[in-house]
């Protein structure tokens, strides 16, 4: 990897089974990027930096969201999502990273979004996918992003979306609109 120099730094910022994760969500990115055209710099520096405030204290991150004007929506849901918005503030202000579609991809990599760009998706799949994850289907999502990153995107945003209905957990609005736009972009509705 050419960013040891930002790994280091997490190594600090996290337990050790997260920095594993991290490593895992690089490595995974760095292959999807190669594979499906994308810069592999940016997927590396993302999926580096994306868990970079996950162990942050909350009340810290509360204060970002609202000092930032982030989406004021975030602190009506679990609190899991906060270290990503914050996180690609935290890739902007701490380690001057000022490429916006690698700052997108850090800020929902938890939620999706409509109108992803393909680092986005390659982030966001390759936080599920990693080799570390260990849930029923992964492995038929791993199978799908050898494949096809958008069928891989459709279907890790649907297996999100649904474990949380499942959990009777409420789903961020963008995670909706990921879907939506995934399926209608794919020509698959009322299919």
């Amino acid at each position: 990897m050419k960013h040891e120099h930002l790994l280091e730094q997490m190594k600090s910022r996290m337990p050790e089974k997260r920095f594993v994760h991290t490593k895992g969500v690089a490595v995974t990115a760095i292959q999807l990027a190669k594979k499906y055209g994308e810069d592999v710099e940016k997927a590396e520096i993302a999926a580096i930096l994306h868990d970079s405030v996950k162990y942050a204290d909350t009340e810290w991150l509360r204060s970002i969201i609202l000092s930032e004007k982030m989406n004021p929506l975030l602190l009506k849901f679990n609190q899991e999502l906060w270290h990503a918005p914050v996180g690609s503030y935290v890739a902007k202000t701490e380690f001057q990273i000022t490429d916006q579609d690698i700052l997108h991809a850090i800020e929902f990599h938890t939620t999706g979004r409509a109108g992803m760009s393909k680092l986005e998706k390659i982030i966001y799949v390759s936080d599920m996918i990693e080799p570390g994850r260990k849930f029923s289907g992964v492995d038929l999502l791993r199978e799908k992003a050898k494949v096809d990153l958008e069928d891989a995107m459709t279907s890790c945003i649907k297996h999100s979306v649904s474990f949380l209905i499942e959990k009777k957990q409420p789903v961020f609005p963008d995670s909706f609109h990921c879907y939506n736009d995934m399926i209608q972009q794919r020509g698959t509705v009322n299919e």
